[in-house]
């Protein structure tokens, strides 16, 4: 059987968001079909020139997609330490356009990155008492940045990526645990103490609640030890209320959330989760916890009452198919998975089949 063939042609948009110059284009695509139908999301199609959350980039994944069960280590695994063949706690991770791997090495106190091809890390943050248990990580390359949740420090600092010394805080006070950033270059950041998500702007002092902020309990407009964070392009937030078992949307200016995944209790049905950590989103709305003490990563349809197991199905443990506390998830311009394993003091990639 021979893939049929459609010519498409695509415009197209070149931002720059420092200028606010906009230049038109267009691109032809061929586009196969060939047993199945494929969904097809153009990311060199949008080329603004800030890199912003790494899952709002990834290829387009469809609701039937399926990744390898095995996964292969993309960096550490050789058990806790500080060599640039180990991990000590991987907590938040960001993939970058060009596929590199950024982690937040939280008990090494630093940030790393690992280059596609290599199995060794290079230190690019911290590492020399600059930060103290970092949770979240993401790069921003257009404009030098990288921005990290220094949880232990109670702070949000910028770094450059060309001079790994040279770092600024610019966000105090807050015990940070996940971070994001939307296409207008807001930031996100989780407060696990307050209990809030705010939307700052680079370089103002005072953020604004978008999530959370009003104590901790488990009402619809409130929060219980949040996690990590995520922001679509409509700039609905979702975070991991950790405590509450649940991951919560809120649309843009609500003032409570709706819950997208879990919010039955602690456990581990289909319908459960079991103190969730990290959350991603695709552009169909498809949500992907790291369910970490189920050991288990969890796809949740757009409002299916049930999740589906991914990953780790076969329990807690150190094989290739297995987790042991996952605490971060991103995804790839390809829909390749990314793991933190925090036990197995390792970063997991799942390749999308």
């Amino acid at each position: 059987m021979s893939p049929a063939s459609d010519a498409v042609t695509i415009p197209c948009i070149l931002y720059n968001p420092d200028s606010a110059a906009q230049t038109s284009f267009s691109i032809q695509l061929i586009i196969h079909f060939l047993f199945r139908t494929y969904l097809l999301f153009v990311s060199k199609c949008f080329k603004s020139l800030r890199t912003i959350s790494a899952a709002t980039c990834s290829a387009y994944i469809n609701a039937n997609s399926i990744w390898k069960k095995n996964g292969i280590t993309v960096a550490g695994g050789n058990g806790p330490g500080n060599g640039m063949n180990q991990l000590n706690i991987p907590h938040g991770l960001f993939v970058g356009n060009d596929q590199t791997l950024y982690i937040a090495d939280a008990l090494n106190n630093r940030i790393v990155e690992r280059k596609i091809g290599e199995r060794s890390v290079g230190i690019i943050a911290g590492g020399n008492g600059q930060l103290k248990s970092p949770t979240d990580v993401i790069v921003d390359k257009a404009r030098d940045s990288v921005f990290i949740c220094d949880h232990g420090n109670k702070r949000v600092v910028r770094s450059s990526l060309r001079n790994s010394n040279s770092m600024e805080t610019i966000i105090s006070g807050v015990i940070c645990f996940g971070l994001t950033m939307d296409e207008q270059g807001f930031l996100y950041v989780s407060d696990y103490e307050r209990n809030e998500v705010r939307r700052w702007q680079v370089g103002n002092t005072q953020g604004i609640v978008v999530a959370g902020g009003n104590g901790a309990g488990n009402r619809p407009d409130q929060l219980n030890g949040a996690r990590k964070v995520f922001v679509d392009r409509d700039q609905s937030v979702y975070v991991v209320d950790h405590f509450n078992h649940r991951v919560m949307k809120w649309a843009k200016e609500a003032k409570e959330g709706i819950v997208v995944a879990g919010g039955r209790g602690e456990g581990s049905l289909l319908s459960q989760l079991n103190h969730p950590e990290a959350v991603i989103v695709d552009q169909l709305g498809t949500v992907y916890v790291a369910d970490r003490f189920n050991n288990r990563i969890m796809r949740w349809l757009k409002g299916a009452a049930e999740g589906q197991i991914l990953i780790g199905e076969s329990g807690v443990g150190s094989l290739s198919n297995q987790l042991y506390n996952p605490l971060g998830l991103s995804f790839d311009w390809h829909g390749n998975l990314y793991v933190a394993d925090f036990a197995n003091y390792r970063v997991q990639k799942f390749e999308i089949q």
